[in-house]
């Protein structure tokens, strides 16, 4: 039997693993977002202040996903043994390309635009939402694409605390020593990370253009 024969015969567990790997790579993403944009724009015009904070986020990075997990699950609150450690997991992953792209987005505004907004007499606030912003729209949708691929491919890592996702498959094909398991779920991850990549791609050219 190979991987396509088993998909189909397990095709409702399958489906079922595909929701909850969007479920935790959505829930993960938003949380980042929710975090790295504010956080990035806050940090533009504090350049000590933004290496420590870029470089706390490089240091979540170089973490083995599968360690960090460990090191959440005793965590009061936030860990235990489930789908919210691995959450929170992934937010930090994700965090970073966010981070770092909306810091460098915003700071390559060419400065004689960001002045003429001001001499037109904007507000700051106006000159961020208005100009900066739209202007750094295709580098900051980059991070998220960046950030949504790797919260897709660690997800699958979510499996080994009970997270459940497409990581199931491979844990289970991994026990069994069956190549056709394990293709069940990295198949469908890949293919869910092809198409995220493609989406966001999709609309970093639009804002491009824009």
């Amino acid at each position: 039997m190979n991987w396509y024969e088993f998909m189909l015969r397990n095709r409702s567990e399958v489906f079922e693993r595909s929701l909850e790997h969007m479920g935790l790579v959505g829930a993960s993403m938003a949380i980042s977002l929710l975090i790295g944009l504010p956080l990035g724009i806050a940090l533009v015009n504090r350049a000590k202040l933004q290496r420590w904070v870029v470089g706390a986020a490089n240091v979540v990075q170089t973490i083995p996903s599968l360690a960090l997990f460990g090191f959440l699950i005793p965590v009061p609150w936030i860990g235990g043994v489930g789908a919210s450690t691995a959450i929170v997991a992934l937010s930090l992953y994700a965090i970073l390309p966010i981070l770092r792209n909306t810091c460098t987005g915003i700071a390559e505004v060419d400065p004689a635009v960001v002045e003429s907004a001001r001499g037109m007499g904007m507000t700051p606030r106006q000159v961020l939402w208005q100009v900066q912003l739209p202007l750094a729209a295709p580098v900051l949708l980059a991070g998220i694409r960046v950030s949504t691929a790797i919260c897709i491919g660690v997800t699958t890592i979510a499996a080994a605390i009970g997270a459940g996702g497409l990581g199931v498959f491979i844990f289970r094909g991994l026990a069994m020593v069956n190549n056709q398991v394990i293709l069940a779920g990295a198949i469908p991850a890949a293919c869910l990370a092809i198409l995220a990549d493609s989406a966001l791609g999709y609309f970093q050219r639009s804002s491009a253009r824009r």
